[in-house]
């Protein structure tokens, strides 16, 4: 009876809303998502039965690559809801992608697949039920309620218990996050941690631990180096390393800790050269990684300046190093909230920064890839 209702309603809306709808198709945005969702222009159902996978959007999509990658020699299907998400997932070789219809198109659009694996909150009610009544089994992973949604999602507790009852697996991120979920109904839930820390960082070069501290200046952006430099000071039982974030910089960077060396009596070479010196610059791409390995404290640039929005504080935490990030990591703070410890602070706090009262940074919710794996083959 619930399940007519619910489908009644989808459909009122979809009538109530179509001018609307053929409006915004006309937008450039808009273009292939909406026709594409809402009129199944060129998004015929998956034409093989594999594994499906469902992500709203860009990050989604993002964060599902390294079980993609464990699931080579498989069929692996992949529905999405933004163009942004299908333009990402479209450039992964073998994978088959559409974006998800309405839910008004589902009973008609699904066919059997052996595993439908859902990310996070995409808790749509058709995609679940008609998938499960034609055989699929059904999961969801990445699974989380936030303290914020927490509230609201109890009051409609029987609508979520409604869902779950049509969902077979749940991977939660946390412990609270499973009592919360099983609370609502939820069934066979699983603590599995964030999918978003799978791809854990790999080390292409071994370098032997300076007997100095090791201060990494990470991925700096142009007039970053400069501020960061007249704002810290290096002792004697420290050494800085620089790492540039774009290499047609490297010569400019190369000037300024000459500059700066000779007037703070600092020794200085390049990476090529070894990790001997006061300062080293590193003008080598692809050598961030291996120094996150060996350094105490890494500044984590793209933060100090407005407009860039800061970079990837997973690897480093990784490796447990003590993190520094400026105020402006808009684009990192989904990535942020998974690290403990990162100390965030302006330019000019650095140089009142006791390095050696900095915590450990560390991963939560450490995701693991092979339970995963194993459950949705």
């Amino acid at each position: 009876m619930l399940l007519f209702f619910y489908y009644t309603l989808v459909v009122l809306i979809y009538f109530l809303a179509l001018p609307i709808l053929i409006i915004l198709s006309f937008k450039q945005k808009y273009k292939v998502s909406l026709p594409a969702r809402f009129f199944l222009k060129n998004n015929a159902p998956f034409e093989k039965q594999g594994i499906w996978f469902h992500g709203c959007s860009l990050g989604e999509v993002n964060s599902l690559k390294p079980v993609f990658k464990e699931l080579s020699g498989e069929n692996v299907n992949l529905s999405v809801i933004t163009g942004t998400g299908y333009n990402s997932a479209n450039e992964i070789k073998a994978l088959h992608v559409r974006f998800l219809p309405y839910e008004m198109f589902l009973p008609f659009w699904i066919k059997k697949q052996k595993t439908l694996v859902v990310t996070e909150a995409e808790l749509w009610p058709m995609l679940f039920i008609v998938s499960k009544i034609k055989g699929t089994k059904t999961v969801l992973i990445n699974a989380r309620v936030s303290d914020n949604s927490y509230q609201s999602y109890k009051k409609f507790s029987w609508f979520y218990r409604w869902i779950f009852s049509s969902i077979d697996e749940v991977f939660a991120q946390s412990e609270v996050d499973k009592n919360r979920l099983e609370e609502l109904g939820a069934l066979s839930v699983h603590v599995n941690g964030n999918i978003k820390t799978f791809s854990k960082p790999k080390l292409t070069k071994e370098y032997k631990k300076p007997n100095k501290k090791v201060i990494l200046i990470a991925s700096s952006h142009e007039g970053e180096e400069q501020m960061i430099l007249e704002n810290i000071n290096i002792k004697k039982d420290e050494m800085l390393v620089v790492v540039p974030r774009h290499p047609e910089r490297f010569a400019s960077v190369d000037k300024l800790l000459e500059k700066y060396v000779n007037e703070k009596r600092l020794s200085y070479s390049k990476i090529d050269n070894g990790l001997e010196t006061d300062v080293v610059l590193c003008d080598k791409m692809g050598e961030l990684i291996n120094l996150y390995a060996i350094s105490d404290v890494v500044i984590l640039c793209g933060s100090f300046l407005e407009g860039i929005g800061g970079h990837n504080p997973l690897e480093p935490a990784f490796f447990g190093t003590k993190i520094l990030s400026g105020k402006y990591y808009f684009n990192q703070k989904p990535l942020f909230k998974l690290v403990e410890n990162i100390e965030v602070c302006s330019v000019e706090e650095l140089k009142n920064i006791n390095f050696e009262k900095l915590n450990p940074s560390k991963v939560l919710h450490v995701g693991d890839i092979n339970t995963l794996i194993d459950r949705i083959k």
